[in-house]
């Protein structure tokens, strides 16, 4: 790598006194929490500036990756067609833009193309912008669609006529994610949040009305909880949830009687979780009560739903968790997890015979899919793995049929023969097995050199990391690289327990189980720590900064996106978004044992006099997830604190929010920032 020669930025000490428990922190960057202080925006520009100069030398390299991944895709493509009631939904992209086209034909293939939405024409005169709802009505005639422009979140609802293109009158601000039709076409729920961010209320529109006299249906109190919406399969209810991470309820409405109420299923009871579905006047639930960590599948009447009516029809398994169900008129499909790998039993009703779904690879997921019709006996999934594009199917759950739709294509000429993928297991320090999924070209690595490595990682909320296929990836692993996953504790790849011994007060586990997988990896030849790179964000750039402060020597490259790394900070302020729904993830500060316990792992309290490897570290001005100061400050408490030469760059995106740039061409560019530096720091040319 070349000398440093631009100076590095410094933010101005301004040390506050943090005192909780007769403990006192002293924060000298606290004041960067000021985002309308010029100052503030000062230092992230500057940053920006010096992240510029020094990655100047790497710009053709840049635009060499950012070219491979263009030329990989096929820049003028179409999703598959969904077909519900004679219409044919898709949505397409053009070469050159950035943004999806949704569109749809009548009755066949060949009718003429009706465009619903063109995204890049709604994103002219914005830097940024995010489809949140996108909801046609039942009759077809009408689009609720929402757009975020500048990443903070907060949704606009428009309501389109597809019968003339024109828009109607009713126009809904700030609002949220959640939105669904009632039968009668002219009734719309939607969602809102409270100031923290917090998804707390719905709300009931009827078109023509003014849309700030629209009719509160609920609200839920409790901080912890946030509320979501969405419609069985069937079409005949409206659900109505309200959950915190551990414990949640369910109302119900039905859809044809939209100015109806709705009714409880059953009242919450701590740490029981239940998902509801229909079929010919039964609920059929998915939950977790009764000791059922993994859930189990009960039903219950629509006339009394309560748990005193539930009847047990698929019991709980040790050995596998049940993520998701979907029912059709003929069929319960069950979406499952069985030894660290998704996995789909397709039940008949009727029939009472169940199979399981072969998957032709040792290594690989899938993607559920709309499914959008209740009567369908056609289940559509996405099949994928390390080496495999994504494939969409259409499964025949009576003829065991499988039949390709579509396979995404890599253009390039891309060989899923000339990779390899493997699943190899590191020991944690209790003794635990970890799964690493990997992946390599099998030219390059032979095993009898160490290769250049990333190690990528999560292990927060119980998000399982599942090997999927991604062709940016072949930048990397055709230059000789080992692309790898660490499934960590904290996930759910392997079951709730997975989660459970990475959460609260064994969060440890994520951070030591991902310091064994790198270990692992070194001591079996896949690589050494001069060739190792890490990547992860948001919760996974925890993972990033608490392994930084344990085991800097491991690592000769890190890139943390994003990262929620001011934990104990962050959870004892509750104005700030999400902040108190986040006590069932990582525990209360204002209890003391949870104080010292996040107090001893938080990266930003625990930065060190000591080298650390190479890092890019990244930012989202209007990141409402992970507020902007968390990564700003641990930056400039890096640059006080480690000693050596290794660089260390901060990039805020200032108009965009948690996922950065939103065109699908500015996020190929981040992507090519991101890869460049690890290919620069790890001296691969």
């Amino acid at each position: 790598m070349r000398e440093e020669t631009p100076s590095s930025p410094v933010a101005r000490q301004k040390p506050e006194a943090l005192t909780i428990h007769g403990h006192t922190r002293i924060d000298p960057y606290y004041w960067l929490r000021e985002k309308e202080n010029e100052e503030v925006i000062a230092y992230l520009e500057a940053e920006n500036a010096y992240t510029e100069a020094m990655m100047a030398h790497t710009e053709a390299l840049q635009q060499k990756l950012y070219e491979e991944m263009v030329g990989r895709i096929q820049e003028t493509d179409q999703t598959v067609p969904v077909e519900v009631d004679g219409y044919l939904y898709y949505s397409r992209t053009e070469e050159g833009k950035q943004y999806n086209i949704y569109c749809r034909k009548q009755g066949s293939q060949d009718a003429e193309e009706q465009v619903l939405l063109d995204l890049n024409e709604l994103a002219e005169g914005h830097e940024y912008l995010r489809l949140g709802v996108y909801q046609v009505s039942p009759d077809h005639r009408l689009l609720a669609y929402s757009l975020d422009t500048d990443g903070s979140e907060d949704y606009v609802i428009y309501f389109k006529n597809l019968q003339n293109g024109k828009l109607l009158p009713d126009r809904i601000p700030d609002t949220s994610y959640s939105g669904e039709w009632g039968n009668d076409n002219q009734t719309f729920f939607f969602t809102t949040k409270d100031e923290a961010k917090r998804d707390d209320r719905v709300w009931r529109h009827r078109l023509g009305e003014n849309p700030d006299r629209a009719e509160q249906v609920f609200h839920e109190p409790d901080e912890l909880f946030r509320v979501y919406l969405y419609h069985t399969r069937d079409r005949r209810y409206i659900i109505l949830g309200s959950e915190s991470k551990e414990t949640n309820e369910q109302h119900f409405l039905d859809a044809g009687e939209p100015a109806g109420d709705f009714y409880l299923i059953a009242p919450r009871q701590k740490d029981t979780r239940y998902y509801a579905g229909h079929h010919t006047g039964t609920f059929y639930i998915r939950t977790n009560s009764g000791e059922a960590p993994n859930f189990k599948v009960v039903t219950a009447p629509v006339e009394t739903p309560g748990r005193e009516h539930w009847q047990e029809l698929i019991p709980h398994r040790q050995s596998v968790k049940i993520d998701d169900l979907d029912l059709f008129t003929g069929h319960l499909v069950l979406y499952e997890r069985e030894n660290g790998l998704r996995t789909i039993r397709v039940s008949g009703l009727e029939s009472g015979t169940t199979h399981a779904i072969d998957f032709p690879e040792p290594v690989y997921t899938y993607r559920q899919e709309r499914n959008p019709v209740f009567e369908s006996k056609l289940l559509r999934f996405t099949y994928t793995s390390l080496t495999t594009p994504e494939s969409v199917y259409d499964y025949h759950m009576d003829s065991r049929e499988r039949i390709l739709k579509k396979r995404k294509p890599v253009l390039g000429g891309y060989d899923p023969d000339d990779y390899q993928s493997e699943r190899l297991f590191a020991s944690a320090d209790d003794g635990t097995e970890i799964p690493i999924s990997l992946v390599y070209k099998k030219a390059r690595f032979t095993g009898e050199q160490p290769a250049p490595c990333l190690l990528y990682g999560y292990g927060s909320y119980g998000i399982s990391v599942d090997p999927a296929f991604d062709s940016n990836r072949l930048s990397l692993l055709d230059r000789g690289f080992i692309f790898a996953i660490a499934h960590v504790r904290g996930g759910q790849e392997l079951g709730r327990s997975w989660y459970d011994r990475g959460k609260f007060l064994h969060k440890r586990n994520t951070f030591t189980d991902f310091i064994a997988c790198a270990r692992h990896l070194i001591a079996e030849g896949c690589t050494s720590p001069q060739k190792l790179a890490i990547r992860g964000g948001s919760a996974g750039g925890l993972l990033m900064g608490a392994v930084l402060n344990m085991a800097p020597h491991l690592f000769q490259a890190a890139v943390a996106a994003v990262p929620f790394v001011d934990v104990v900070t962050t959870m004892l302020d509750e104005s700030i978004p999400l902040t108190v729904g986040e006590f069932e993830e990582w525990g209360n500060p204002k209890d003391p044992e949870y104080y010292e316990y996040m107090l001893a792992y938080s990266p930003y309290d625990n930065v060190s006099a000591q080298e650390y490897p190479h890092l890019l570290i990244t930012a989202g001005l209007n990141d409402p997830r992970v507020q902007y100061w968390e990564p700003a400050k641990w930056t400039a408490r890096l640059r006080d604190a480690k000693v050596g030469t290794n660089r260390l760059l901060l990039k805020t995106e200032m108009g965009a929010g948690h996922a950065g740039p939103s065109g699908r061409y500015d996020y190929l560019k981040e992507i090519a920032l991101q890869y460049t530096f690890v290919l620069d720091a790890l001296g691969v040319t």
